[in-house]
């Protein structure tokens, strides 16, 4: 897979080009230098309005899809598989002009995922971000949990 050779910050970088990104408008506007921050932008344009004159709120999810899932994967990735498990978005007002969304994860808590792991098959972290707009008004809120495990646990936890 293409994604297996490309550092994670360029792939980042690069997918306001991936087709989903480009149509909606999104890209990263930052990267902490320790990959535990991200965050997204998005312009309002007439490609991503809805009827009613705010962005779509599929557009508003996508700009929160991958970015957590990145980060864990970043700081993981060589003994844990990270997948992205459920989602919900809560629209709290209509969404104008350009919006944006930080994810963070801290190094401690990504340690603590870590330790998590070795006790249990698998570890579930859930997140809440807020979509932010330009007068700094939450406009959505977007509920996130995850999936991780060590690649050996089917082997570390196999039934006696």
């Amino acid at each position: 897979m293409l994604i297996n050779f490309i550092e994670p910050r360029k792939i980042l970088k690069l997918i306001k080009f991936w087709p989903p990104y480009l149509g909606a408008g999104v890209y990263v506007k930052s990267i902490s230098e320790d990959f535990t921050e991200v965050e997204t932008r998005m312009k309002q344009r007439f490609y991503n309005t809805n009827y009613v004159g705010s962005h779509f709120g599929g557009s508003l999810y996508s700009m929160c899809d991958p970015f957590l899932m990145f980060i864990l994967l970043h700081h993981l990735k060589d003994e844990h598989i990270v997948w992205d498990k459920s989602a919900s978005i809560n629209y709290l007002r209509p969404a104008k002009g350009e919006v944006r969304a930080k994810f963070y994860v801290s190094l401690e808590e990504i340690e603590s995922i870590r330790k998590a792991c070795l006790n249990n098959f698998s570890y579930e972290p859930e997140y809440t971000v807020e979509i932010i707009d330009s007068e700094n008004k939450v406009v959505a809120s977007v509920n996130k949990v995850l999936y991780v495990r060590r690649k050996d646990a089917k082997r570390l936890f196999k039934k006696v």
